[in-house]
Formats: structure tokens, C-alpha cells, sequence
């Protein structure tokens, strides 16, 4: 299985257990009062979204990721046209970040 399949897998179970938000608003509120641990922000995603998503994760010392297109993110947690995503479970948000990030880390 691609790392890109595993990342989407995950975050269909993220949805599952209800521990996402989604929609570039909703997580802007939940970063600013801490509650999210990892945004997924969608690589084609407009210019203006992802500087500002940047900016908000930087000043609240959040990490933010850019993967996946639109269309991936939105099929993964089965809602249409989503671009931003906050994961809320932190072992949910360093799964998916370890992944991105070069696979798997034995120990």
C-alpha cells in the first residue's frame, strides 16, 4: 500500500471517530483555542488559504502539512470540496505526520 493510501486511510478513521474538523474557518477556531494537533492543507489549495493557514499554525505553534489534492482529501473523509483539515487526536495527527514524513520508525 502507498503512503498516500495509508494517509487516507487513516483519515477516513480520524472521521470515524470523530476526532477532524474541516473547512478552513472551522479550523482556524479550533487552532486558535489549541484544540487541533496536525492541519492537512490540500497541495492545490488557493494561495491565499494555505499563507494564511500557515501563518495562524505558526502563531499557535500548530503543524501543518501540505498533501494530497482536493479531491483526495475531500473522498477520504467523504465530504465534497474540503481543502483543509484538522486532525484532534494527537496519536492520529503523529501516525499520519510519520507517514508523510518517510514511513515507518521501528521502536
Amino acid at each position: 500500500m502507498t503512503n498516500k493510501k495509508r494517509v487516507f486511510g487513516l483519515l477516513g478513521l480520524c472521521t470515524k471517530a470523530g476526532d477532524i474538523c474541516f473547512g478552513t474557518d472551522a479550523c482556524i477556531d479550533l487552532i486558535t483555542r489549541k484544540k487541533i494537533k496536525l492541519v492537512i492543507v490540500a497541495e492545490d489549495a488557493s494561495q491565499r488559504t494555505k499563507k494564511n493557514l500557515d501563518d495562524i499554525c505558526k502563531q499557535n505553534d500548530t503543524k501543518i502539512i501540505f498533501f494530497g489534492t482536493i479531491e483526495e482529501l475531500s473522498n477520504a473523509i467523504g465530504k465534497n470540496n474540503k481543502a483543509v483539515i484538522g486532525i484532534k487526536n494527537k496519536n492520529f495527527a503523529l501516525e499520519i505526520e510519520k507517514i508523510i514524513n518517510g514511513g515507518e520508525i521501528i521502536g
